[in-house]
């Protein structure tokens, strides 16, 4: 349901991006993946497929080892190019360019998206099927650059630190010169490598910026709690990706404290889990903020100086009625009447 809600509301342009996600929890359970790269390490995996340049998250699925929910129709496939598929279904056809890293691409998953007319970017493994052996075998020089081209796909290698393959659907063999920011030099690269680097660099932006906000509490024991404070992580991110892109101006701290604020003023609490011993009517939570003060009651023809004590009439006699207690004073703010001591403190605190 969640997902629907991400995609219904919003479409994301044309370059996307798809990257693993890991929730951190070091608790028992059969499916626990461990990520090298990934700040936490050991946790539940997520497939996730956002749009490159805001970060919005689209798709998610969370992988549970035999038991991970895929797309029929890519059941024959492996893990990684079934991912993809189920991720990327609702966009087939639609022209979209998809950037992976060496764990999702391959001349396979090449091949399916070019029939769903879909473009593909990303560095590959040299271990993959369906590589020319030469690509393999041979050794490329530091500035030297190895290509091949059967139809769309291009597969390219070349050495800068070490041996990187390429394979894309969109690029030849053309070269361009970057900019380097850290030597203040350029240098000549191949179109691929430079269009890669510029958007892989944002495919880790929704995690980042997740990362600084957990919702995620650092004991919980529960897996299952881990993930739907997870899930909740997502929904306030997209939020302010909305907000941010219908010309917001908030910074993400600003738009989080806006968004809990407005939570409190408007949200109802659910009687099944309400801790406080106060009426239905009164389960409104701005009691619980801004500034309160008593006031006496003011007397009118259709109401005396006196009203009930909501606090009070909570209480059981010994004949097990409602106690009933009248007070002078009463909250404007909330519009209950309350004594002074301890009820007025009682009342406004959770």
């Amino acid at each position: 349901m969640l997902m629907q809600r991400f995609q219904s509301t919003y479409i994301p342009k044309q370059d996307i991006s798809i990257d693993e996600s890991l929730i951190g929890y070091k608790g028992r359970l059969g499916w626990k993946q461990y990520i090298p790269t990934k700040r936490s390490r050991f946790g539940v995996k997520l497939f996730q497929l956002c749009e490159s340049e805001s970060g919005y998250i689209w798709n998610s699925i969370i992988y549970t080892g035999k038991g991970t929910t895929f797309h029929e129709d890519y059941e024959n496939y492996g893990v990684s190019t079934k991912s993809v598929m189920t991720l990327i279904h609702e966009l087939k056809n639609k022209g979209y360019t998809l950037t992976t890293d060496n764990y999702y691409t391959s001349p396979e998953l090449a091949e399916i998206l070019i029939k769903c007319k879909t473009d593909i970017c990303g560095t590959l493994r040299a271990n993959r099927k369906g590589l020319p052996p030469l690509i393999k075998s041979s050794k490329v020089k530091k500035g030297e650059v190895l290509a091949f081209q059967k139809g769309k796909i291009c597969l390219l290698k070349r050495t800068d630190k070490k041996p990187i393959l390429m394979l894309s659907t969109l690029h030849s063999t053309s070269m361009v010169t970057v900019e380097s920011k850290k030597s203040k030099s350029s240098k000549i690269k191949p179109a691929v490598v430079a269009d890669y680097n510029n958007t892989i660099c944002r495919v880790d932006k929704a995690d980042q910026c997740l990362s600084y906000y957990p919702v995620a509490r650092n004991q919980q024991r529960k897996y299952y709690k881990k993930i739907f404070r997870y899930l909740l992580s997502q929904a306030v991110w997209n939020a302010f990706v909305i907000f941010k892109k219908n010309g917001g101006k908030m910074r993400q701290v600003e738009f989080r404290m806006k968004l809990i604020e407005r939570l409190i003023e408007v949200t109802v609490c659910n009687p099944a889990t309400r801790r406080g011993p106060f009426p239905k009517s009164e389960e409104n939570v701005v009691r619980l903020t801004g500034r309160h003060f008593p006031s006496y009651v003011d007397e009118s023809e259709s109401r005396k100086k006196s009203r009930k004590c909501v606090v009070c009439s909570l209480k059981i006699n010994e004949n097990g009625k409602r106690v009933r207690r009248e007070s002078l004073f009463e909250c404007k703010n909330c519009n209950v009447g309350l004594y002074v001591a301890p009820c007025f403190e009682i009342y406004h605190g959770i």
